[in-house]
């Protein structure tokens, strides 16, 4: 677990986590050799000369007095090293999701990086504060003392040696058995969780179906699963704990059994056998105490592999010297990429001269998204390439690649802030007549003048406030102040009521003037605007031209305008026959 933990923090904050564990390494030998003192304390008692014995008492007290500096020592650096760790542990994770590529990142992913980020680090990073010590503690203590027994008495020492690898193989048991059943019961929290959000979300839906109770006991389910999970974990780590405290009190017993006999025999003296006893004794309370701490240890391995496996994912590769284009037109090379077992794109090429507009139709699922994601390198393609003034993406730098592109998408994400917040994403350094001329373009002005509080209104988590319509003019906002000369749109007015559609609608129109533009068109009357259509089917490139050529083809784009644009009734007559 120590290996995981250090690597999770990296060479740069690993290397106090070593000191902090050489320190402690050195209180827990300290605190098995002090012990050993008790031999010449006991021997000189027990002889004829009990006055004799201060020396050693005085030794024995220096000694443990060097152990209980160490023992302070040890834990102020633990808790030290564990709170100053936990910023720079936010820094690595932090930097390190930022290079991740943005396709990685899905509902899941998100969910997930966010228990990590939140109480997972705190988990992790209190592994260092509260439970390292003990654990080096009950691993390197009775090791020393095992060694010093042998000092003593070799046969003494060579049955404390026995009882060391039994001891390890049941705590290692016990460790495995419990793991599985630990994950099991997280799994099943998980899930109850999910069952929880799920009907939070859902009661709109649940309520006019009248299907209220089915859910519930749904959840109901999920509950007793945990109940059980929880119980099979308890009862998996019972005979462990129990296993683990017979061998111990097995081995003192052996210990005793075999002093006793070797005291009778004379082969050992009365003062290091109550020595040996002693130390057995101590031996036998950090052995015991693993069971408690087994247990904390588990959660925080879990924790610090998840963390291993986020952190091992391999960034977004950044080319050694970078390329800066010195134009915007774009253009697909044979571009192949794949999501997991599927191909979405197929072999496409098509091209965008600079300043001109591409409009990208085609039915649901024919990658028209995708398309954009790979121009903005949220994915690196698997085949062919996607260029920029005629430079492979992958051999720009991506935040130079970034700063190149505006991007609106249907799906308007806004963070927990006020309006103007959100709007200066777009360029924090802009002047306060650059954000008003950006809001007063997409519309968001008008928006600004009705709410409470104005430019100053919070917009909620995620923009929940916010109508779609005032998140999308907040986002044409953002854009339009960034204003970079490649320009990406995901069909942003789809979900829009008519007001706020013609709204949106001027603000894309200032948005994309001037600019090279790739759209992705699910309203049909939005590709008049396009210099080029293109449409996809499959991942693949099936009509290429612009939309007065393409309708006089009579081809797939004709067909799917003539669906697009038909009066509601005879599409409706056409569905039923």
């Amino acid at each position: 677990m120590i290996w995981t933990l250090l690597r999770v923090l990296g060479h740069e904050y690993a290397r106090p986590v070593r000191r902090t564990v050489a320190l402690m390494t050195t209180t827990a030998v300290a605190e098995g050799l002090s012990c050993a003192l008790l031999a010449p304390v006991l021997r000189e008692l027990f002889g004829s000369t009990p006055e004799h014995a201060w020396p050693w008492l005085i030794t024995f007290g220096a000694a443990f007095t060097v152990y209980a500096a160490l023992r302070y020592l040890g834990d102020l650096s633990g808790f030290r090293v564990g709170s100053a760790l936990l910023r720079g542990m936010y820094h690595r994770l932090g930097d390190h999701l930022a290079r991740l590529p943005l396709g990685w990142y899905g509902a899941g992913r998100v969910g997930e990086v966010s228990v990590l980020a939140g109480r997972g680090v705190l988990d992790a990073m209190s592994v260092i504060a509260h439970l390292l010590a003990p654990f080096v503690s009950a691993c390197v203590t009775p090791l020393t003392i095992v060694v010093v027994m042998l000092g003593f008495d070799w046969r003494m020492g060579a049955a404390a040696l026995v009882a060391v690898p039994i001891v390890a193989a049941v705590r290692i048991g016990t460790g495995r058995s419990s793991a599985a059943q630990d994950a099991e019961r997280e799994e099943r929290d998980h899930e109850a969780t999910a069952r929880v959000v799920e009907i939070l979300q859902a009661q709109p839906v649940l309520r006019a179906g009248g299907r209220t109770t089915e859910r519930f006991r749904l959840l109901d389910d999920s509950l007793r699963e945990v109940e059980r999970a929880s119980r099979r974990s308890t009862l998996s780590a019972l005979p462990g704990a129990v296993g683990l405290s017979l061998t111990v009190q097995a081995a003192f017993t052996a210990l005793l059994v075999l002093g006793v006999h070797l005291a009778l025999d004379g082969h050992l003296g009365v003062a290091e056998l109550l020595t040996i006893l002693v130390l057995a004794a101590r031996c036998a309370d950090p052995l015991l105490s693993l069971t408690d701490i087994g247990g904390r240890l588990r959660g925080a391995r879990s924790v610090l592999t998840r963390l291993d496996a986020v952190l091992r994912t391999e960034p977004l590769p950044v080319a050694a010297a970078p390329v800066r284009p010195d134009r915007h037109d774009l253009a697909f090379d044979s571009v192949v990429f794949r999501h997991g077992d599927r191909t979405v794109i197929d072999h496409a090429s098509l091209s965008v001269p600079e300043g001109q507009r591409l409009a990208i139709v085609g039915p649901s699922g024919a990658g028209k998204s995708t398309l954009l994601r790979l121009l903005a390198r949220f994915h690196d393609v698997d085949g062919g390439a996607v260029r920029m003034g005629g430079v492979d993406v992958r051999a720009i730098d991506p935040e130079d690649l970034m700063a190149r592109i505006a991007i609106v998408f249907q799906d308007v994400y806004l963070f927990d802030g006020t309006i103007e917040e959100n709007v200066r994403l777009g360029r924090p350094g802009a002047g306060e007549a650059e954000v008003r001329a950006a809001a007063s373009a997409a519309g968001l002005d008008e928006v600004i003048e009705r709410l409470p509080g104005g430019w100053a209104a919070s917009v909620g988590e995620g923009g929940a406030l916010l109508s779609g319509g005032e998140r999308q003019r907040v986002s044409l906002a953002r854009a339009l102040l960034k204003d970079a000369p490649v320009v990406l749109l995901d069909e942003v007015t789809s979900a829009l009521d008519p007001v706020n559609e013609a709204a949106v609608h001027d603000g894309v129109e200032r948005l994309m003037a001037g600019r090279t533009v790739v759209m992705v068109a699910h309203r049909m009357r939005t590709v008049r605007r396009a210099d080029r259509v293109v449409f996809l089917d499959g991942g693949r490139v099936v009509e290429e031209g612009g939309h007065e050529e393409l309708l006089r083809r009579g081809g797939r784009y004709a067909e799917f305008w003539n669906i697009a644009t038909a009066p509601a009734e005879p599409v409706e007559r056409a569905r039923r026959h």
